[in-house]
């Protein structure tokens, strides 16, 4: 299916359009400290003309049930596959992390970057008590950011920097998140491949 932007989409966002919708599906955290678990996410970008887009997002750990016949009980997967996203449960395990905020592409364009890229901006909130600022570039279908600010409360995570990859890769949307925290270097964190929801 072809793409086509959003209806109302402002110009200056053009360059993230291809991520505007609802997307779900699954993926994988681990840190130093934090035992690798599987988690499902929900996230949505959305756009209401302004020269941004919105963004939010809760990724959910998946909880194994004690009886192991019950992984069972749905069946055979048939036509649905490892390539569907899982369905929406309401209290589908326990929350992992929520964050909110906003994508912009600002209009002046830094040296070096390539002629089929665009500058891009991610502003994050995350309830555990820290606030971000990425900068990077957007072109192609890819989107490399690096944390510009990161600042937390006093009783916030101590986050320190941040790197993220999103990109679309055959319809699906890919991400990975590097991450310092803790005392610990930068290293990667998590990541996850998403499908798009028909509305």
């Amino acid at each position: 299916m072809p793409f086509v932007l959003p209806e109302g989409l402002a110009p200056e966002v053009y360059p993230l359009a291809w991520l505007v919708g609802r997307w779900r599906g699954e993926g994988v955290v681990g840190y130093p400290g934090v035992e690798e678990s599987a988690f499902t996410q929900e996230l949505e970008v959305t756009h209401d003309g302004g020269p941004y887009l919105a963004y939010t997002t809760t990724i959910r750990l998946v909880v194994a049930p004690d009886d192991a016949a019950a992984l069972d009980a749905g069946g055979d997967a048939g036509d649905e596959g490892l390539d569907s996203p899982p369905p929406a449960v309401e209290g589908d395990g326990p929350v992992w992390s929520t964050e909110s905020g906003y994508w912009r592409v600002p209009p002046e364009r830094p040296e070096g970057l390539a002629d089929d890229q665009h500058p891009v901006e991610l502003l994050l909130a995350d309830p555990s008590g820290h606030v971000s600022v990425f900068v990077g570039a957007v072109g192609n279908g890819r989107i490399d950011l690096v944390s510009d600010l990161v600042a937390h409360t006093a009783t916030g995570a101590a986050v320190n920097a941040g790197k993220r990859l999103y990109g679309m890769v055959n319809g699906e949307l890919m991400w990975a998140h590097d991450l310092a925290a803790f005392g610990q270097p930068l290293q990667s964190y998590a990541s996850g491949r998403l499908q798009r929801l028909e509305d």
